[in-house]
């Protein structure tokens, strides 16, 4: 799978003192500064960087080094080697309004002999008591477009020029 990554410009740095944990917030995706609204072009200014679309966090562990990354430098595909292997996180792709046996993988009953019970949801619970459906009955209902980690993905290749990244494996989304 093919995956942009960069330039991301540091934005802002958070720190145990200040903030009450330590995290690096980048930007992505270039935006023009006539789209940007009045805080958040304040908050770019005071950065020294160029506005952006979307704005992420990455926290730092313990033991990382806060004083390696500063606000305004520009984190790009170059940062990834070969081998390397990372954690993707994305938006599924959205499939609608779908059935039990979609959505849950449910194996469904007979379909012949004149069954009346091929994919439907079946009992859904009890009568009289507690004469509700229990909450988190897995049901029918919207499915995808939600947001999806995909764990050890490994790098295969860079291409720096122009920030592009080959992992092995797939990533969520379309």
């Amino acid at each position: 799978t093919v995956v942009e990554a960069g330039p991301c410009p540091i934005v802002q740095k958070k720190t145990e003192e200040r903030d009450g944990y330590a995290a690096v917030q980048i930007g992505f995706q270039p935006q023009r500064p006539k789209r940007v609204n009045r805080p958040r072009k304040g908050h770019f200014d005071a950065a020294g960087v160029d506005p952006t679309r979307i704005l992420r966090e990455f926290r730092l562990d313990e033991g990382q080094d806060e004083k390696k990354f500063q606000v305004g430098e520009v984190i790009s595909a170059k940062t990834f080697y070969r081998g390397d292997v990372v954690n993707v996180t994305g938006t599924s792709k959205g499939k609608g309004f779908q059935g039990g046996m979609k959505r849950h993988g449910w194996s469904g009953g007979p379909a012949s002999h004149g069954s009346m019970f091929k994919r439907g949801p079946g009992s859904i619970g009890a009568s009289a008591y507690p004469a509700r459906v229990v909450p988190g009955h897995p049901l029918p209902g919207h499915m995808g477009d939600e947001r999806v980690t995909v764990q050890h993905l490994r790098v295969v290749r860079v291409l720096s020029d122009q920030n592009l990244m080959l992992l092995k494996g797939s990533v969520p989304g379309p």
